[in-house]
């Protein structure tokens, strides 16, 4: 039994770090738009198009990865009301 604890924590942790590394990139993939919106006046250049494209992807990589885990996250309650 002392094995089967041990998979159950590395599991845990695998999973936090999981979701920790897709809530920074969310983060990171929302300030990208916001940057590209607050700039779009100004002919947003490719680069910055890039980036933003960038985030999204690296965000719809760790999601693919955390459905094939099934690891979920916590629900944001402020989305949310009745």
């Amino acid at each position: 039994m002392l094995f089967g604890r041990q998979k159950n924590r590395v599991a845990q942790l695998r999973n936090q770090r999981l979701l920790n590394a897709i809530y920074d990139t969310k983060t990171s993939w929302d300030h990208a738009k916001e940057t590209e919106r607050a700039v779009y006046e100004a002919n947003v250049n490719s680069e910055l198009r890039d980036r933003t494209k960038i985030a999204e992807q690296k965000y719809l990589y760790l999601y693919k990865i955390a459905r094939k885990y099934k690891v979920h996250g916590q629900l944001n309650h402020g989305v949310i009301s009745r």
